[in-house]
């Protein structure tokens, strides 16, 4: 790989042009929050991070956070089939429960979902201010879960005078969605609000190419608020609450004669937090106070039916999480800013699983369980001559059954503000709890261990021309220990996993002119189980993402987004071959208060799949209009 990092380096170099100066420092404005829990300007973050804006989810018209996802360097996206089928991301190689979720703070993952990962196939785009993605364990901050990453999801704080949208869109599939958004606020009080409703009849699940012909159809409704007062100051307080109901035509699984017509899968997931944040003390003493609830449930259903004769299904997973977490900054001086931070959560669970078929009867259910985790860190973050930040953290985590981790991580960057340089660093150790699932549940062991793993990266991004150039190359290594896989032997799950991954992320930004802007990323990901020797599955060795905007007039706007995935490994020992996907939006504003928009999904019609025997959407087309007030 050391190969492959002097290339990035090189190509970095080799992309400068002869002659030209470099860039005179200017004032960066992006903050960020996840990498450190603090607002930190985006310059002084060593962290690899991405950050999608609504500006940009609106531009090329993802009405879902897995479209938005799909560009990040070294996150892949894959869906067993169309719009609300399961989906996962894999983040530098990580598994998909390696990935904490959040949502304004608020654990998503669902703690009765095998891996205790986070489904992406029902997340909406509504009421979202921005999302930050940080690659690389952040355990430090996090705990569980977050081996490979954050995906972090803020919504939006409403301000000023209450104006709202009313959105309607229909397009191939027989898809119609309707959306709407109000905020506003004023120095007291604010709010935000926003609304959806999908319907389509789907595509069929099981890969079409295999000859599957039922349609499978989804429906999507999404409701997200934010409510904040602030009585004095130096006291805030805020409500944040979303929830997602749907229902998704299912298969049984992928490839030859998996069609079924009434296989249903009914899922509603609820999420809520309420928080006070006080200053003292002129300011430098900053505390958050936070109380948050989820639920997850979800019913799979399959009666018999003509096809199928002889199956019975009925399935139900029930989840939820109870968490209080107190957080504190200090600000002790302009150099030095000490986080220490508390947390206690409680995770229960419970399932049943009947079925009947073919293979005779057969029974599991999951009686109530529950596991509950301490958390205590602390993080110190320094900041010298505007130029050298260091970042420093430990964490304690003690959980109920398997007892105490300890995560630490070390972050630092140097900016040379005369050269628009900046050169970075990370370190940092993670842990997964095994879930409720992989203890307790018939397929369980109560003395499971937890996951762990280590993680380092090392970058250097530059800027030109007053940040119209900016460029970015890192290296990435990983190793997980004791992960946690199914054991044929003993027919349960145990900590026989052991893998690696390292890889290369290559970003190029370009505004060459106000009207036209493009964003570029690579990323070269090299994955091993050190149990087989083998490739881990599902992860491409290259994916490229090219995105063009431009603003064709002063009321038009166009984007080209072009995605590359590479081949990649699948169950079976099948080898699914790289695609290439070209999607198309523009808009038009007729007058201040009305915008025409359209779309193209997969221009050239590719023929693909993310998960072997799987089908996915070919060229389709959706258009629409929305009022705003």
């Amino acid at each position: 790989m050391k190969k492959h990092l002097l290339a990035c380096l090189t190509l970095t170099l080799l992309l400068l042009p002869a002659g030209t100066p470099l860039a005179q420092p200017t004032e960066m404005e992006t903050v960020v929050v996840t990498a450190t829990k603090v607002e930190t300007a985006a310059e002084e973050v060593a962290s690899a991070i991405t950050v999608i804006t609504a500006e940009e989810m609106e531009e090329k018209q993802q009405r879902t956070v897995l479209d938005a996802l799909r560009a990040v360097p070294a996150l892949n996206v894959t869906r067993r089939g169309g719009p609300g089928q399961q989906t996962s991301i894999f983040l530098r190689g990580a598994e998909a429960r390696h990935t904490l979720v959040l949502i304004d703070g608020v654990e998503m993952n669902d703690p009765i979902d095998p891996g205790r990962a986070f489904n992406f196939a029902h997340l909406s785009t509504d009421n979202i201010e921005r999302i930050e993605v940080v690659r690389g364990p952040q355990s430090t901050l996090y705990g569980s879960d977050a081996m490979g990453g954050v995906i972090n999801i803020i919504t939006r704080r409403g301000a000023g005078k209450p104006s709202g949208y009313v959105s309607a869109e229909a397009g191939s599939y027989r898809t119609f969605e309707e959306r709407a958004g109000l905020r506003g606020g004023n120095e007291l009080v604010n709010f935000s609000l926003g609304v959806s409703r999908l319907d389509s009849d789907g595509i069929s699940v099981a890969d079409e190419k295999d000859g599957n012909r039922e349609e499978d159809g989804y429906e999507n409704t999404s409701v997200s608020t934010r409510l904040g007062l602030t009585p004095t100051d130096h006291l805030e307080i805020e409500a944040i609450a979303r929830y997602q109901d749907s229902q998704t035509d299912i298969d049984n699984g992928g490839g030859i004669g998996a069609d079924d017509p009434n296989h249903v899968l009914d899922s509603t997931e609820i999420f809520f937090r309420t928080q006070a944040r006080l200053l003292l003390f002129d300011e430098l003493w900053e505390q958050t106070l936070g109380f948050s609830r989820t639920r997850h449930e979800r019913d799979d259903n399959n009666d018999p039916d003509a096809t199928h004769p002889l199956d019975l299904l009925r399935s139900s997973y029930k989840g939820s999480l109870t968490k209080f977490d107190w957080q504190h900054n200090l600000y002790l001086h302009e150099t030095n800013t000490l986080t220490l931070g508390l947390e206690t959560e409680k995770e229960k669970g419970r399932s049943s699983y009947v079925s009947d078929g073919v293979w005779g009867p057969y029974e599991d259910h999951l009686s109530e369980q529950t596991a509950r985790t301490n958390g205590y860190y602390l993080q110190d973050q320094i900041r010298l001559q505007d130029a050298f930040f260091v970042t420093l953290g430990v964490r304690l985590d003690d959980h109920s059954r398997f007892g105490t981790e300890t995560t630490w991580r070390t972050a630092a960057a140097y900016l040379f503000k005369t050269s628009g340089t900046k050169i970075k660093g990370t370190y940092g150790t993670g842990f997964k709890a095994p879930s409720l699932f992989q203890l307790y549940s018939s397929y369980g062991d109560i003395n499971m261990k937890a996951e762990k793993s280590q993680g380092w990266d090392v970058g250097i991004e530059q800027s030109l021309w007053e940040q119209k150039l900016t460029l970015g190359a890192t290296y990435f290594r990983n190793t997980f220990d004791d992960l946690i896989d199914y054991d044929y032997v003993s027919w349960s799950y145990k900590n026989i996993g052991e893998a690696t991954s390292d890889g290369v992320e290559l970003t190029l930004g370009l505004d060459p002119v106000e009207a036209l802007s493009l964003q570029a990323s690579y990323t070269f990901t090299d994955t091993e189980n050190k149990i087989t020797g083998e490739d881990l599955l599902l992860r491409p060795r290259h994916k490229a993402d090219l995105s063009i905007g431009y603003q064709y007039s002063r009321k038009g706007q166009l984007n080209v987004h072009g995605t590359y995935v590479g081949k990649r490994d699948d169950y079976g020992s099948v080898t699914l071959p790289s695609y290439t996907l070209v999607n198309l939006a523009t808009s038009y504003d007729i007058t201040p208060n009305i915008q025409v928009f359209g779309r193209i999904d997969n221009l050239f019609d590719k023929s693909y799949q993310e998960v072997a025997g799987y089908g996915t959407p070919g060229l389709s087309g959706y258009a629409g209009v929305t009022l705003s007030f």
